[in-house]
This record gives C-alpha cells, structure tokens and sequence, in this order.
C-alpha cells in the first residue's frame, strides 16, 4: 500500500481503533451504554475508539486541528488543517451485534478533504483514498463506481431517520418518488460504508438528508476518486453541511432529478 506519511497514519490509527472495536463487538451485550438521544446511543466502545484514534493523530500531527463525533471540535497551531473523524459509523448496527460499521478518519486541508480512510474491521475492508490518486480497497484494488446507466437497474443507498426528526416526512417522499423508479433502496446504517460502497461500485448512488460532517467527510473523497459524482442535496450547498446525493455520473443526473423534484 503506497501513500502519503498523513495517510499511513491515518491507516494505522483506524486498525487501532478497530483493534479495540471489534474485541468489544465480541462481548457487546458487556458495554455500558448511555443515550444520547432515541436511536442514538454512544458506547464505551465508541469513546474508547475515538480516544485511539484522537491519541495516534494526534500524536504524530499536534498542530493539526480535531473534529470528532464523541470529543468535538478543537482548533489546532495549524488552521490549514483538521482530522474529522467518526469513530465508530454504525453504533446501532454495532450494539445489537450486527457486523456491518466502520472507523471513518479524513484529513481537510484549506476546506477540501485531502486524504480518506474508511475502515471496516468486521470484514478488515480497508477503504482509503487520496486526492488526485484514485480510490482503493485494501492493498491493490483500484475502486472505480459502476458503469449502469439505466435507473431501473439501479440499486441505492440511504439512511432514514430514526426518532421523531424532522427530516422524515421529506424522506419518506423520497422514497415514494424513488422506488417505483429503481431495482431498490438499501438501508445498512452506517453513511460512511454506504460512500465507499458507491465507490466500489456495489451501490449505484446514495442520498440523505440529516449528516455531520465526520460521518460523510472520507465517503465523498472516495466517491469523487472513484470516478462519482457528489453534491449537497440541494443544489449549490456544501457536501459536508448535512445533505447530499452521490452516483456515477451515467446516472446522476436522473436520481438528482427524482429527489430534487
């Protein structure tokens, strides 16, 4: 695996903190669990991991500026640069034992996501990418989105809000809108894995409406590095401000046009 000392770094903080995760995932039923809210649980696990991770960036980059899910934002020497970094991206998949979450790390430099890791310790798919040198899983594999065209043949991603949050009216009537349209939509839980999926080609596009920043940060450089296209939701917004479609550009601008409609 060749890349720059930023991402061999930000490679070797996700196995720690996977390390970490997935000794806890054998024991899950163990964790003490808080809430944080209906559906939005934070673990031991989950704090423990961001602690790992905040410690090995951290520790080899001081300057650099912070932004994570559990320890929130911290300014660095450096105001060029910052880690975003989600811990762990599928809390609720991981405390009811489902093996599909991931350690998600990326690097913003003057505003634009640089470098990417997406790392998946249950099945050690390591997702990573840097500007302007491609998208990769593991070792060697050059990740490259799929090549449909056609909106029936199309499979999505996405994730629908859970609790009483207000954005579920409006995805509810994305969906009414989408399906009759499409081969189907996938609801795995964890934004980050549904990015690097579209980057692998293994979804065709996904979309949804209520993010953070860390949860979607290294997903849209690995999308965008594989040949996909990302934009906010509603045109002209950023990315990374909450809402966001991503697909191959054959299919793009179809899927936009059914969810902007």
């Amino acid at each position: 695996m060749q890349g720059s000392a930023n991402l061999n770094l930000m490679i070797k903080a996700a196995r720690k903190a996977g390390r970490s995760l997935v000794k806890d995932f054998r024991e899950v039923e163990n964790l003490q669990v808080s809430t944080k809210g209906p559906g939005d649980f934070v673990s031991k696990a989950d704090r423990e991991a961001e602690r790992l991770i905040k410690e090995e960036l951290l520790g080899g980059r001081p300057t650099y500026g912070w932004l994570g899910e559990e320890t929130g934002s911290t300014a660095g020497a450096d105001p060029t640069r910052r880690w975003l970094v989600d811990p762990l991206d599928g809390t609720t998949n991981f405390l009811h034992g489902m093996p599909h979450w991931a350690v998600s790390i990326a690097l913003e430099h003057k505003g634009e996501i640089v470098s990417a890791v997406v790392y998946d310790p249950a099945k050690d798919e390591m997702f990573w990418a840097e500007k302007g040198a491609g998208a990769w899983l593991n070792d060697n594999r050059r990740l490259r989105v799929s090549a449909r065209r056609a909106m029936h043949e199309a499979v999505f991603a996405t994730g629908v809000p859970f609790g009483a949050k207000a954005t579920l009216p409006a995805m509810l009537k994305d969906l009414g809108r989408l399906m009759p349209a499409c081969a189907g939509v996938r609801r795995w839980g964890s934004a980050s894995l549904d990015l690097a999926y579209v980057a692998a080609g293994r979804f065709d596009g996904y979309w949804e409406r209520e993010l953070s920043a860390w949860d979607v940060a290294a997903g849209v450089l690995l999308v965008k590095e594989a040949g996909g296209l990302v934009e906010g939701l509603r045109p002209g917004t950023d990315p990374l401000d909450g809402a966001l479609i991503a697909a191959n550009d054959g299919l793009f601008k179809g899927f936009a046009d059914v969810l902007r409609a």
